[in-house]
C-alpha cells in the first residue's frame, strides 16, 4: 500500500533499519522534550530504540503500519525524526515526531502533506487523520500547515505518560477525499 520510500521538496523518508537506532536515539528517542506530548516515555539506552525500529521494519513487513524515518535531502543518512501511517478499512491514522533541533523550520508539516498525500492517491483511502494533546501547539500547529481540519475535541482521549498516568483530551486532525476525487482540507 506504501511505497518503501517518498520525498519531498526538502525531505526524503524511508523505511527505517536497524542501524538508524543510534542516531534516532540521539536525535529525539531520548530526549523528554520530544516525546512529551507523545504515548512513550524517552528511550533510556539505544536497546530500547533498537526494539522499537526492529517493530517498525516487522510492521512495515506486515503491512500493518509504515514509519518513515526522515531526513533532510543534503544529508539522507542523518535521521531527524520520523512520520508513520498506520492504514485501517478507509483511513490513515498518522503519527510523528522531529528532533527538537529541527523545530520551526517547516519539515513536520512537509512530512505530514506529503505522506497524506501519498494515502489519499490510494482508491481505497478517503480519510487521513491524526490527533494531538489540546495543548500540544506545535503539532496543531503543523497539522494545520499541511492543510488538515480540526473536526473535534475528545475528551479522556489518550495516555500521555510524560504528562500523567490518566487520559487526556486531544483534537482530532483530518483531510478527507470525496467520492468525485476532491480533497476536502
Amino acid at each position: 500500500m506504501f511505497p518503501s520510500a517518498f520525498e519531498t521538496l526538502r525531505l526524503v523518508a524511508r523505511l527505517p533499519v536497524l542501524s538508524d537506532s543510534e542516531q534516532l536515539f540521539a536525535a529525539y528517542a531520548s530526549l523528554p522534550e520530544a516525546s512529551r506530548y507523545l504515548m512513550w516515555r524517552p528511550h533510556t539506552d539505544v536497546a530500547a530504540t533498537r526494539s522499537f525500529v526492529s517493530g517498525c521494519i516487522d510492521a512495515a513487513a506486515a503491512g500493518t503500519r509504515f514509519a518513515y524515518v526522515l531526513a533532510l535531502g543534503q544529508a539522507a543518512n542523518v535521521p531527524i525524526g520520523m512520520i508513520e501511517a498506520r492504514p485501517s478499512d478507509h483511513s490513515v491514522d498518522l503519527g510523528y515526531v522531529l528532533a527538537p533541533a529541527h523545530w520551526g523550520h517547516g519539515f513536520m508539516p512537509e512530512a505530514i502533506a506529503g505522506l497524506s498525500g501519498l494515502a489519499l492517491a490510494q482508491p481505497r483511502v478517503f480519510r487521513v487523520q491524526a490527533f494531538c494533546d489540546v495543548e500540544n501547539l506545535r503539532s496543531q500547529r503543523a497539522l494545520e500547515k499541511a492543510g488538515f481540519l480540526r473536526e473535534g475535541r475528545h475528551e479522556r482521549f489518550a495516555v500521555h505518560p510524560n504528562l500523567g498516568a490518566e487520559p487526556r483530551p486531544c483534537f482530532m486532525y483530518a483531510v478527507s477525499r470525496q467520492t468525485d476525487g476532491r480533497v476536502v482540507r
